[in-house]
């Protein structure tokens, strides 16, 4: 399998790929034309959001998981279209080549199609986003042909929706028995109406599998086993700075005991007068 295509006349590698240019929905078509496999991460200001770009991350997603990760709240839900806008200016100023996808906060899209637009239009116009992210399957397809339409790139989203986390009554696996035939049914209509991808959350591996095969669009997992096109994780919590993360996250780092030590360290030196020294000091 070839790691490089031509998208546009350029050769182009999805992960890893020389900067240039930002990738596209075109780029991520055809890597599941060739069956590549890519990492999404969450990212939501710019230094973090320039460190992924420069790994070669290629799409980095603003999640509404920032209302817990950045802002402090127990779920997704209180998080705001303005606070959203601001982080996802940052990522946008703080990379280069990775397209960054916005999420559609609760309540900014689900009253109507109007709605929808001129939230994703605030994502589009004032934080240069490239694309946005929204959840549901058929109750939301009049929002995503409204948005494509108008020339929006839409991801959709499948499984577990937290916005939805009341209705299920907390955060459980979507998609068992039943249940995955509507997920199979929403996830073709997501791909019908134009969404350039879908994000599983939390749904059966076997199912995930199944919904994978189905579409000619990539899926993206979290926490749906390993068929899918591409995974994604809140950075937060690959990294190890999340105290209790989910089943289906692998810990790459433990950001949280190296910035436990480094701060402790800090401030001992502080205390003993060992900083700032000599050679931290202007003359």
């Amino acid at each position: 399998m070839s790691a490089t295509s031509t998208v546009s006349g350029s050769p182009t590698a999805l992960y890893g790929g020389q900067a240039g240019r930002r990738v596209t929905v075109r780029d991520i078509a055809a890597a599941k034309q060739r069956g590549e496999r890519w990492p999404m991460v969450t990212a939501y200001d710019a230094m973090t959001a320039r460190l992924f770009d420069q790994a070669g991350i290629p799409v980095m997603l603003v999640g509404d998981s920032a209302a817990m990760v950045v802002y402090g709240y127990d779920s997704t839900l209180p998080v705001t279209v303005d606070d959203l806008v601001t982080l996802t200016a940052a990522v946008v100023r703080g990379s280069s080549r990775a397209m960054v996808v916005a999420d559609l906060p609760f309540a900014s899209y689900q009253a109507s199609p109007e709605q929808a637009l001129a939230s994703a239009a605030r994502f589009m116009k004032e934080a240069g986003a490239h694309a946005v992210k929204l959840e549901g399957g058929r109750r939301v397809l009049p929002q995503i042909e409204t948005l494509v339409s108008a020339g929006v790139p839409v991801m959709g989203h499948l499984g577990l929706t937290p916005q939805s986390v009341n209705v299920f009554g907390g955060y459980r696996v979507q998609g068992r028995g039943q249940s995955g035939d509507e997920l199979m049914a929403d996830a073709k209509a997501l791909e019908h109406v134009g969404a350039f991808a879908v994000v599983l959350e939390c749904v059966p591996a076997d199912l995930a599998a199944r919904v994978t095969a189905a579409l000619s669009v990539p899926t993206i997992g979290i926490g749906a086993g390993p068929a899918c096109d591409a995974q994604v994780l809140v950075w937060q919590d690959l990294m190890g700075l999340t105290p209790h993360p989910a089943k289906f996250v692998k810990k790459y780092a433990d950001l949280a005991g190296e910035m436990d030590h480094a701060v402790r360290a800090f401030a001992d030196d502080v205390v003993s007068g060992a900083f700032p020294g000599p050679e931290h000091s202007y003359r």
